[in-house]
């Protein structure tokens, strides 16, 4: 019998999607809707971010889209035909449209969005025929992990906003109430 413990396979999709779910924890922490997004060329990550709509106050600062920015810095040019992107959550149409327009191989996501999402969940943008490009797409990887940190996020929202107190962003306290003279 055998005990030598199973081998990590450090180029697998539930590898990396650990890492999008580490960038999601990071979002998290600073008061963002926990989404975290990687890229990854030839087995290496060479990018990844999180989201940062609130801290950059810019409704453009989907994770995929800081990402795919990083990802085409790296490369020196905006096509990324060799390249897998990670995400934690179903993109977007914002984020598919720029997915097609880069022209990401493959898109691999953790939980869907069937009220917006737009790699199948909605709509399916990565895949449509009369675009210039289509994607490979898989889900449900790492979907419950993905769903849970999505869930408890919004859960501790809604108490924090049932309790009448605001979260500091990025700070994990509640900030004093000043009751006034």
């Amino acid at each position: 019998m055998d005990d030598a413990a199973p081998l990590i396979d450090l180029y697998s999709d539930d590898h990396f999607m650990r890492e999008a779910l580490r960038q999601a924890r990071r979002a998290a922490a600073q008061d963002e809707v926990p989404i975290g997004a990687i890229i990854v060329h030839d087995r290496q990550i060479i990018a990844r971010s999180w989201n940062q709509v609130e801290t950059l106050k810019d409704a453009t600062a989907h994770a995929e889209m800081l990402a795919l920015t990083q990802a085409q810095s790296v490369f020196g040019d905006w096509r990324l035909t060799d390249c897998d992107l990670y995400v934690t959550k179903e993109p977007c149409p914002m984020c598919a449209g720029a997915i097609v327009h880069t022209r990401i191989r493959r898109v691999i996501f953790g939980c869907p969005d069937v009220k917006g999402g737009a790699a199948g969940g909605f709509w399916n943008l990565l895949q449509t025929d009369n675009l210039n490009h289509r994607c490979e797409v898989s889900s449900g990887i790492l979907g419950d992990d993905c769903v849970a940190i999505l869930k408890d996020f919004f859960a501790q929202a809604r108490r924090r906003k049932a309790d009448g107190t605001h979260h500091q962003k990025g700070l994990g306290i509640t900030p004093p109430v000043f009751d006034g003279p």
